[in-house]
């Protein structure tokens, strides 16, 4: 009876150690979020000190695209959606929809990035690069280290989607698709708040 107990306990041991490390690392990940949320917080205050100073340059409201910007809007927030369903078909062991999800999460995630740089292109061509004010440089500066943190997610969505489909869904994969969870999210609610201070309040 003790030989058992003794074999029970080993045969489990690993699965327990895989579980407590999986945890580690997602509590890891919230520190590296709640760093990485102290640097956009300052990204905010620099543009609310600095986006008053145009330096007789355009104001947002001269070339903000309000619709257009819906539209950038609408493709994170339904990629945060359907990251969403990957996580839920992950805690089902349907590997096949997890992966099909992330490649729905990855195309939505591209749109919004292309749309981004069209909008940084066409400000450029009109002159109104991130030199041309302090406004426009705090613009530059807290919209693109999104798009850079977006970007990111989106090599790390394809890193996933390979893995899924080689190794499945192991006690490896799994906290990492977690772990990307948190960060698409967080990046979801950071543009949120770019949303709404930077370009709606901005032509208000």
């Amino acid at each position: 009876m003790a030989t058992d107990t003794l074999t029970n306990h080993s045969a489990h041991a690993p699965e327990h150690e895989h579980h407590d490390t999986g945890a580690i690392k997602v509590f890891g990940f919230w520190i590296y979020l709640m760093s990485d949320l102290i640097i956009f917080g300052s990204l905010f205050a620099a543009y609310a000190v600095l986006s008053p100073n145009t330096a007789g340059g355009p104001t947002p409201e001269e070339i903000f695209e309000l619709p257009f910007v819906l539209v950038e809007t609408f493709l994170l927030l339904f990629s945060s959606f359907t990251y969403g369903m990957a996580v839920l078909a992950m805690n089902d062991d349907r590997t096949e929809q997890v992966r099909n999800w992330l490649v729905i999460t990855f195309l939505l995630g591209a749109g919004f990035v292309g749309m981004e740089i069209y909008e940084f292109h066409n400000l450029v061509v009109e002159g109104f690069g991130p030199d041309r004010s302090a406004f426009l440089s705090s613009f530059f500066t807290l919209v693109g280290t999104h798009g850079t943190h977006v970007t990111f997610g989106l090599i790390w969505i394809l890193v996933m989607i390979f893995q899924v489909s080689t190794k499945g869904l192991t006690d490896v994969t799994r906290p990492r698709i977690m772990c990307l969870s948190l960060f698409w999210h967080f990046l979801d609610i950071v543009w949120i708040c770019v949303f709404t201070i930077v370009y709606l309040m901005g032509v208000l």
